[in-house]
């Protein structure tokens, strides 16, 4: 659930804001990612959006759809699929490399205007500890547990 407010939180609210003579410029990640469209770095755009909001939404909507099946002790629809998934989203998500790249931008950034962190990059911050945790995360407990409840339930059917 943490995951999830967060990152409704870091892509909703501003990551940074910037200023120059009265001038305000704010970014959240969407538009970030959808500003290396326009460009030279247009090619990165797709995979930008893919690694920094895409695959972590999948990832937290996945493991979401477990726990709550899990929290009943029973097994989600797909659930062997769902797994699998997680596993394989492992290496696609890259929030940690995302938010390095903000940090970079504000140190570089702060040279030339003002540059101002929004809600949004302290939510990545938070984000970017969370999807680690997710993406690690042990999933053999959850077959362990599904599997004696569901044993239990063919037994008694």
């Amino acid at each position: 659930m943490a995951a999830a407010i967060l990152f409704i939180i870091a892509n909703v609210y501003p990551v940074i804001r910037i200023s120059l003579h009265g001038l305000h410029k704010e970014a959240t990640l969407w538009q970030s990612a959808a500003a290396l469209a326009h460009g030279a770095a247009a090619p990165i755009a797709v995979p930008t959006a893919l690694s920094i909001i895409l695959v972590p939404a999948m990832q937290i909507s996945l493991l979401a759809w477990v726990l709550v099946y899990a929290n009943f002790g029973r097994r989600a629809p797909g659930f062997a699929q769902v797994l699998r998934a997680l596993n394989a989203l492992r290496p696609w998500s890259m929030i940690e490399v995302a938010l390095l790249g903000i940090l970079v931008a504000v140190i570089k950034l702060s040279s030339f205007v003002q540059v101002v962190p929004g809600a949004g990059i302290w939510a990545t911050a938070g984000l970017m500890v969370l999807i680690t945790l997710i993406a690690n995360r042990d999933t053999h407990w959850l077959w362990e547990l599904t599997d004696r409840d569901c044993s239990c339930q063919t037994v008694h059917a």
